[in-house]
């Protein structure tokens, strides 16, 4: 952590390296914020992630310091991609991970889109009181 409290960004880091084209991705859509790409291990019939073009670790750091056009920007790639897919009709899920105990895996602000079947409840019901 640094001294702000912010976590410091790897530029290492996988996705770094996929805006840097030094790895190879399955594009599904692009823009000035943003890129988005399919998972390389699918969750679900369809699953892309979409990533912002800039060094923000978590959603709190994009939505503090990114440019309001980029934020703006990002989302709309967001509901683009997932209306381009067909997904808009059958429903799906946008998730996102913050931090280790989340289940953070890539040190870069990302969104997951799943959709193309049913997904079911993300947690289960709380049992009765």
């Amino acid at each position: 952590m640094s001294v702000t409290g912010k976590p410091p960004y790897d530029d290492a880091n996988i996705f770094a390296r996929i805006l840097r084209g030094e790895i190879p991705c399955k594009t599904v859509a692009e823009d000035a914020h943003a890129l988005a790409f399919h998972d390389i291990a699918p969750q679900a019939p369809l699953h892309v992630l979409v990533i912002p073009k800039g060094r923000w670790v978590s959603a709190a750091d994009f939505h503090a310091e990114a440019p309001a056009e980029a934020i703006a920007g990002f989302w709309r790639l967001v509901t683009m991609v997932a209306r381009d897919l067909g997904l808009e009709e059958s429903g799906y899920r946008i998730l996102s991970n913050m931090g280790a105990d989340a289940g953070q895996e890539v040190p870069h602000f990302h969104v997951h889109i799943f959709g193309g079947r049913r997904l079911g409840r993300m947690v289960p019901a709380a049992p009765p009181a």
